[in-house]
């Protein structure tokens, strides 16, 4: 069986799968990485919302063997380590928000959120309400005023 290395949250990782395995699965059955969520396998509801070097990407719709040596993975159970804090900031904004119901697409929503935070300040400017307006992931309990709330805060102290 093919193996294939990469670095998830920080830590260079080789496994063993067959090249045409979605990443979503090698995350979660084969490195037992559950943070990301399936939900549609399509790249439309976005609930495995994860970041390929910085970038948001969906690991549902990635081969493994797409997935270069040098690339580095973060999941939501790596973000906090991408700062200086116990949380993250977006992942302390929803929780002072009390952005979470069911919880399961909220993985998705934070790593989609300090995505477009970080792509807005790349461009030299604060996230604005065409950025929030942007972002698709879907939330099955609609507690997007929260999470547009959530993102906006998480954004200040990031």
């Amino acid at each position: 069986m093919p193996t294939h290395t990469f670095t998830l949250n920080g830590e260079q990782v080789t496994v063993e799968a067959e090249d045409d395995v979605r990443l979503l699965w090698v995350l979660r059955d084969i490195l037992g990485v559950t943070g990301p969520k399936y939900g549609c396998g399509l790249e439309v509801c976005r609930a495995c919302t994860s970041h390929i070097n910085g970038k948001a990407f969906n690991p549902c719709a990635v081969r493994v063997q797409d997935v270069d040596p040098g690339d580095e993975i973060t999941t939501i159970e790596g973000l906090a380590d991408t700062s200086d804090q116990e949380l993250h900031p977006m992942q302390r904004a929803w929780l002072e928000r009390d952005v979470a119901q069911c919880g399961y697409c909220q993985p998705g929503q934070i790593m989609t959120a300090v995505a477009v935070v970080r792509k807005a300040r790349e461009e030299g400017r604060e996230v604005g309400e065409a950025d929030l307006d942007a972002i698709r992931n879907i939330c099955r309990c609609g507690t997007y005023h929260r999470i547009r709330e959530a993102i906006v805060e998480g954004a200040r102290n990031m």
